[in-house]
């Protein structure tokens, strides 16, 4: 997610840098990510734990280090078309701002409305993808250790969901706070990180392109600070759609 915005503006300059923000964007999510995320989800999803060290702790006492990589193989597989996608949704909208701005005669350059807009256009399309991307990812990580575990990896358990979801619905459990969920962190992340970027150039009467990559990584990690800040309570619930049973009963 940091380097979206700058492939926008690298491949017009006509390098090839997207393979090297897919890579990073794997990277983040599988390798580095994922052992906080379970912890996250757990916490979200259960009481078992008193907090994230005690849930880390027991984790690892009880199921083991590998246990920390729970669910990683559907974002693995999936991360490479989120990015794509959360990359040509942006570009897409941000083209028709800017014609639209260029044919009112004003700035092609977006406002900070129409970089949360687009940004907001972006996740509403990837939510489609990370919907049941993560749907999966949390049932893996959730369901008992052991011999008492429900499903025996993504595929069995994507049969299984649609069987006892009714169809394709029971994939796409949680898909309505996940959509509001993507769109207020694609919207926020684009917004914060334009705003600083802008910020800069302003401030330091320096044209964008002279920005350093350490202060690009500053300001894409301010600005993922404030996507989860804004779009956290969401994800609980989500976190909790999608960990719950099926039927009236169950929920």
């Amino acid at each position: 997610m940091l380097a979206i915005q700058d492939i926008i503006e690298i491949l017009a300059k006509g390098q090839r840098v997207l393979k090297t923000s897919i890579s990073r964007a794997i990277t983040d999510t599988t390798i580095t990510g994922q052992p906080f995320d379970i912890v996250k989800v757990r916490l979200q999803t259960t009481t078992r734990y008193t907090g994230a060290i005690d849930g880390a702790t027991q984790i690892f006492k009880n199921e083991g280090p590998l246990a920390f990589y729970k669910g990683s193989l559907t974002p693995l597989v999936g991360i490479g078309a989120c990015v794509s996608v959360q990359f040509g949704g942006f570009h897409y909208a941000r083209r028709q701002f800017e014609a639209r701005n260029t044919l009112k005669g004003k700035p092609a350059d977006l406002s900070y409305t129409q970089l949360y807009l687009s940004g907001a256009f972006a996740g509403l399309a990837n939510s489609y993808l990370s919907g049941p991307i993560e749907h999966v990812r949390i049932r893996l990580q959730t369901q008992p250790h052991g011999a008492g575990r429900l499903y025996n990896g993504p595929i069995d358990c994507m049969r299984k969901l649609v069987r006892q979801g009714g169809g394709i619905g029971g994939v796409y459990r949680g898909q309505v706070v996940t959509l509001a969920r993507e769109a207020m962190a694609y919207g926020t992340w684009f917004l914060t990180f334009e705003y600083l970027m802008r910020l800069h150039t302003k401030r330091t009467s320096t044209p964008r392109s002279s920005i350093s990559a350490p202060l690009i990584a500053l300001y894409g990690g301010i600005a993922g600070e404030a996507l989860w800040l804004s779009s956290y309570p969401f994800d609980v619930v989500k976190s909790k759609m999608q960990s719950d049973g099926f039927g009236s009963g169950m929920r």
